[in-house]
């Protein structure tokens, strides 16, 4: 029988082939912020529950959050939720047609850092000003 002979293929793309770029590091900050939002989530609906079960739970909840760690991670909370929703309008952006030409792509990821950024510093200066 004769020997078929495999015709050469390309390798599967991953990421040691791939150079990295402002759009494909969004696109993955984009998904670790968005399964930060379930654990960020839980949190809140445990601080309600805390603040439903009664003052001594609340006080404590609010103890914890109100800790150096707690408002650490109230602060990437805080950052998690307006990265992903800067991510979602960026990807709004193309669902419109627009943004695909590549210096457009780069800006658009880059700026959603900054403006993702400077939204959460100003929701903390806002908050603590008011508090």
């Amino acid at each position: 029988m004769a020997e078929v002979k495999q015709a050469a293929r390309p390798l599967s793309p991953h990421l040691q082939i791939y150079r990295w770029s402002w759009t494909m590091a969004m696109s993955i900050a984009h998904r670790v912020t968005g399964s930060a939002l379930y654990l960020g989530t839980v949190l809140i609906a445990a601080w309600l529950v805390a603040a439903a079960s009664g003052p001594a739970a609340y006080d404590t909840a609010q103890w914890v959050a109100g800790s150096i760690l707690g408002r650490l991670v109230l602060f990437g909370y805080s950052f998690a939720l307006l990265h992903h929703m800067v991510g979602g309008l960026r990807h709004f952006v193309w669902d419109m047609g627009h943004g695909y030409d590549p210096q457009t792509r780069m800006n658009l990821a880059k700026y959603s850092v900054a403006v993702s950024g400077g939204l959460t510093i100003l929701v903390w200066i806002v908050a603590l000003a008011l508090r």
